[in-house]
C-alpha cells in the first residue's frame, strides 16, 4: 500500500473513461518527450562486453548484436514516436567518452550528464527536474537504453497505445509489461487487475513485485503477472507531484538546481541511491496501469543467460560463445570464471 495520503490522488474524471472508451483521447496533439535512461554501470555484462569491445564497457555502448549498440538501437526504435529535439538522453561524467560519439544524433543540451550513477531513483528524477523546467506540462515516455526488443513495430504500437491511456488518465503512470516466458527472479513483475475500459490492455494495477522470491514468481505468474519492462509514459508533472509526496527528501535538495549549474555536483554527491522501481513503482500501484505486451521479444539482457535464449530464438550464436569454440574448454572456464556476471 501507498504511505501517500488520499490528498494525493486525482480522481479519474468520467469524461477521461468515455473519451478512453471512445477512443476520442488523442495524444497525438499533446506535447511528448522521450528520456532515454543510459547511466547504468553494467557490472554483471563486463565478462561478455570485455570479450565483444575489448574493454568492461557498461552494456548499452557495446555491439552485441550488429553494428549498433543497444544506446544506438534504443535512439532508432523510438525515433518514428518522439522527435529528436524532444529527446533527453542521461550519461554519466565517466561515460562521457564512449557516450558522445553514439549520441550525435541528440543536441548536446539534450545529453544529461550526472556526476555518477547512483541506481535509477536520482537518474530519473534529475532527468524529470530538468524536464519540467523545459516542458512542464508535457507527456514524457522513459526507455532504458540496455534493453533488447525483437519487434520494434509492435513494441512503438504498445507506446501509443500507453500514450492513449495517459491522455485519457492524466494521473496514471503507465507501464509496460511484458508476457513472463520464464520464472525469473531478477525481474519485476506487476500484478494486473481489471482493464481500464472494457476490451482494453490496459489494467489497474494490484501489486508490483520487485525481483520476488522463486516460490512467489511462479504463483503470481499463474495468476496472470507480467514482467515489467521499465517502460513508461506519464505527465511530467504528475510523476514529479507524487516523487514529491513519496519521497520529498530526495526531491528537495534538487528543485531549483539545474544539471548545469555550477553547485550541481555538490548537491549530487550528497544524494543517496536508490531504486525507482523498489523505492517509488511499488509503493504507488494505485497510481499505477499496465498496458500488456504478448510478442515483443524484450529482454532486459542483463546476464548473459539471458543475451543467450534471445540469440537461440534467433537461431544465432552469441559472440563470446562462437569466440568460446576456438579456443580450449580450460580457456572456455578461465573466461567464465572472471566474468562479472
Amino acid at each position: 500500500m501507498s504511505t501517500m495520503t488520499r490528498k494525493n490522488v486525482t480522481p479519474r474524471s468520467r469524461w477521461a473513461e468515455a473519451r478512453l472508451q471512445t477512443g476520442t483521447a488523442n495524444p497525438t496533439t499533446e506535447p511528448f518527450w522521450a528520456l532515454v535512461l543510459a547511466g547504468g554501470d553494467g557490472t554483471r555484462l563486463q565478462g561478455v562486453t570485455r570479450v565483444i569491445a575489448g574493454a568492461p564497457i557498461p552494456k548499452q555502448y557495446c555491439r552485441i548484436l550488429g553494428s549498433c549498440s543497444l544506446l544506438e538501437m534504443t535512439l532508432r526504435r523510438i525515433a518514428p514516436l518522439v522527435a529528436v529535439e524532444r529527446t533527453l538522453a542521461i550519461i554519466n561524467r565517466d561515460h562521457l567518452t564512449i557516450a558522445r560519439p553514439q549520441l550525435t544524433s541528440l543536441d548536446a543540451r539534450n545529453v544529461l550528464v550526472q556526476p555518477r550513477n547512483l541506481d535509477t531513483g536520482p537518474g530519473v528524477l534529475v532527468s524529470l527536474l530538468e524536464l519540467a523546467r523545459r516542458a512542464p506540462e508535457t507527456t514524457v515516455a522513459i526507455f532504458p537504453s540496455d534493453h533488447y526488443i525483437r519487434d520494434g513495430a509492435a513494441f512503438r504500437r504498445s507506446v501509443e497505445r500507453m500514450r492513449r491511456v495517459v491522455a485519457a488518465h492524466p494521473d496514471k503512470i503507465a507501464l509496460l509489461g511484458a508476457r513472463p516466458e520464464h520464472v525469473d527472479t531478477g525481474y519485476g513483475y506487476i500484478a494486473p487487475g481489471r482493464p481500464v475500459a472494457p476490451s482494453s490492455d490496459a489494467f489497474a494495477v494490484l501489486a508490483f513485485h520487485e525481483k520476488p522470491a522463486a516460490g512467489l514468481v511462479a504463483a503470481i505468474i499463474r495468476r496472470g503477472a507480467l514482467w515489467n519492462t521499465f517502460v513508461m509514459v506519464a505527465r511530467a508533472r504528475r510523476l514529479l507531484d507524487l516523487l514529491r509526496a513519496l519521497r520529498p527528501d530526495d526531491v528537495a535538495p534538487l528543485e531549483g538546481v539545474p544539471i548545469d549549474a555550477p553547485t550541481f555536483a555538490m548537491v549530487y554527491d550528497r544524494l543517496q541511491p536508490w531504486n525507482f522501481s523498489r523505492g517509488f513503482l511499488s509503493h504507488v500501484p494505485e497510481h499505477l496501469v499496465v498496458t500488456r505486451a504478448d510478442d515483443l521479444g524484450w529482454s532486459d539482457w542483463g546476464t548473459p543467460e539471458a543475451i543467450e535464449r534471445s540469440f537461440a530464438a534467433m537461431g544465432l550464436v552469441p559472440p563470446w560463445k562462437a569466440r568460446a569454440e576456438a579456443v580450449s574448454p580450460e580457456k572456455e572456464s578461465n573466461f567464465r570464471a572472471d566474468a562479472t556476471y
